[in-house]
Formats: structure tokens, sequence, C-alpha cells
């Protein structure tokens, strides 16, 4: 994995994620965008995943973290250009604006996708936690497909 951290800007402070993955990118983007897929990869506590993969669409997830604390997630879909590209809004607490972060699939041959997630946030420390929650995340969705490369 590549992680690349920009300086701030006028922008805020971003973060670049690049992984290379075994999955075709429909499969990479069905692990993202179907409820229960999703909830066996991303921490998230069962039955707590709802998604309406549409422009505008919400979705909302508990996330459960391995010391056990537990993370209501709310937001909703920005851009969806199945399967290459996804935007999510992220709703913050006390932030009039969604935060986003774009994801994007490339495929590099019939069973290797490239994952680049992208993020801006305020400060470098939520930078920092949105940057090390995102590498989570990639750690269980390159688990996933492993596991279960068809499901």
């Amino acid at each position: 994995m590549s992680t690349e951290q920009t300086p701030a800007t006028a922008n805020g402070f971003s973060y670049t994620l690049t992984r290379a993955l075994e999955a075709p990118a429909a499969r990479v983007w069905q692990a993202w965008t179907t409820p229960g897929q999703y909830a066996r990869w991303a921490y998230a506590v069962p039955g707590s995943v709802e998604m309406d993969v549409r422009p505008g669409g919400a979705w909302k997830a508990t996330v459960r973290t391995p010391e056990g604390a537990e993370f209501p997630l709310t937001g909703s879909y920005v851009e969806v250009a199945e399967p290459h590209r996804l935007t999510l809004g992220m709703d913050v607490p006390g932030r009039p604006d969604p935060a986003t972060m774009t994801l994007e699939l490339t495929e590099q041959g019939p069973r290797n996708t490239v994952i680049t997630l992208r993020q801006t946030c305020d400060t470098a420390e939520e930078r920092d936690g949105a940057e090390q929650g995102s590498g989570m995340l990639l750690d269980g969705l390159t688990g996933f497909l492993a596991d279960d490369p068809k499901a």
C-alpha cells in the first residue's frame, strides 16, 4: 500500500491511499456497495449497514473498534460511477458540510484492481485519524476479497 499526505493548502489537509487488490473492479465495487458484504469487512455492527447507492442516496453504518467502542456513521452518495468511482459524503458533528472521500477503482487486468482512496480534512489531526481508519478499511477489504473472492 502506498500513502501520500499533502501539506496543508487553502482546501485543508489531504491524504491518498493506494492498494493493489486481487479481484476485478466489479467484485471490489460489489464488496463496497452491498450492505451484507460491506458489514463483513468494514468492522460494522451486523444489521447496522444501510445503503441507497445512487447520487443523493443515504448510507449509514455503526462501526465497532477492536476495543468494542461503537461509532454510528451517516452520510450520502455524492457521485456514483459503477464500477470505477464512488464519492461519499460523511456527516461530521459540528460541521455544516459533509466531509467527502473518493474511491477510485482502476483495473490492471482481469483479476487485478488498484483502489485509491482520497480525502481532504480540516485539520492534520482529523486527516491522521481518517487516514488510519481508511487504512483499516483497506486491510479488511483485502482480507475479505482473499478469503471469499466470489462472495
